[in-house]
């Protein structure tokens, strides 16, 4: 049973979260660990943190649904490949249990930090090839494959996420770096969404927790959006991986 003390330590953490996720990215190196913390078990607090921040998800593609337009046959091809991708991810989760999950958080946090630390060069080589718009049918299918792949690690823990699709877009797919992010994070949405709701049947989500998280990041996130030009995102995203390579040697050794 959660305490006062609890909701209010989840609660601004999510706050955190969102407003990390609206500048650099990596919120759930925040919210997973404070979940864990409180004494939610570690499945348990990977489902609830998957369910609680799905409305985030909704808010980028929003923000980027112009670039999405002219993508309608690409959509109609990887958002299958990434849904099916991030139940069985949810799947595996489930089935591995508790043990095998947290034998595996170190490497997960401390993997996830170190994409979160890549992020940036990985948007400069990306901005520095010589795009050419070709969105042939033949490369949309070939890229569904590895984004599948890339999905089920999202639908299993999903931190660092975001990096994995966009390079796996970048590397396969010819086309604007914005649109590519713009089709990134119609993704992330699938994903989530498809993990989600397979979690909502598990009878493993923290709900009270979850309801709690869901409106701290939801604040965070306005605040992040008020707050972007006066913080660096660089900064802020170099607290995060630091937070996270700290987490990840925390479980490491105990």
């Amino acid at each position: 049973m959660l305490s006062v003390t609890d909701y209010v330590v989840i609660g601004l953490a999510a706050l955190a979260a969102g407003l990390v996720n609206a500048i650099a990215g990596g919120g759930t190196l925040i919210t997973f660990p404070v979940l864990t913390a409180v004494g939610v078990p570690a499945v348990a607090a990977n489902i609830t943190n998957a369910v609680a921040l799905c409305p985030g998800f909704l808010g980028a593609v929003y923000a980027q649904r112009r670039d999405l337009d002219g993508q309608e046959r690409r959509l109609r091809i990887v958002l299958p490949a990434s849904a099916v991708g991030g139940i069985v991810g949810g799947i595996l989760l489930v089935i591995g249990g508790e043990r095998v999950f947290r034998s595996l958080i170190p490497f997960l946090i401390l993997g996830a930090s170190a994409l979160l630390a890549a992020q940036d060069r990985l948007r400069a080589w990306l901005a520095r090839r010589p795009w050419h718009r070709t969105t042939g049918h033949g490369s949309d299918m070939r890229v569904a494959v590895p984004l599948a792949l890339g999905a089920v690690y999202g639908g299993y823990f999903g931190a660092g996420l975001s990096v994995i699709m966009l390079a796996v877009l970048g590397l396969m797919l010819d086309d604007s770096l914005t649109r590519l992010n713009a089709l990134k994070s119609a993704l992330g949405l699938v994903i989530n969404v498809a993990a989600a709701l397979f979690f909502v049947f598990s009878g493993q989500v923290v709900w009270t927790a979850a309801a709690v998280m869901a409106a701290g990041a939801l604040l965070g996130g306005v605040v992040g959006g008020k707050v972007a030009g006066m913080i660096a995102p660089s900064t802020l995203r170099w607290t995060v991986v630091a937070i996270g390579a700290v987490v990840g040697l925390i479980y490491l050794v105990t």
